[in-house]
């Protein structure tokens, strides 16, 4: 029997077609995040480590706003880098997003099967009781 509390929302993306998942996962209060790679709309990678990750936050920011959910509702997030060298960039921009209480934060310096790819960001959501959207 389907959990009428569980919800899926797709970005689009011709890789959760591909590979079968969701782009996040709403369950009641919680909104999980697949880790979501910085291509922009039409699926390009920029060269730029910062502006991948930019656009890996603006489309998690839309999946999280599908589920009634904004970055101020993270509460972990793991980074996945092909260079340990950008770690201090891509550092930067999350410090930049996020205010207190910061979420929690994993960084793991990996493969990925698009050369292109130079970060992925993953995010748990919890919603927030008595905010204007929970």
């Amino acid at each position: 029997m389907p959990n009428p509390n569980r919800r899926a929302i797709s970005s689009g993306s011709k890789f959760e077609e591909i590979a079968g998942y969701s782009r996040a996962v709403a369950d009641g209060d919680w909104v999980f995040v697949s880790g979501t790679t910085g291509a922009d709309p039409a699926g390009k990678f920029s060269p730029d480590v910062a502006e991948q990750t930019r656009q890996s936050l603006a489309t998690i920011s839309r999946a999280l706003a599908e589920a009634d959910a904004d970055l101020g509702d993270v509460v972990r997030l793991r980074a996945y880098l092909a260079n340990r060298a950008d770690v201090m960039t891509v550092s930067a921009i999350l410090r930049e997003t996020f205010s207190d209480p910061r979420p929690t934060n994993t960084t793991i310096i990996c493969g990925f099967p698009v050369e292109d790819i130079k970060v992925e960001l993953e995010v748990t959501a919890l919603k927030r009781r008595g905010s204007a959207h929970g």
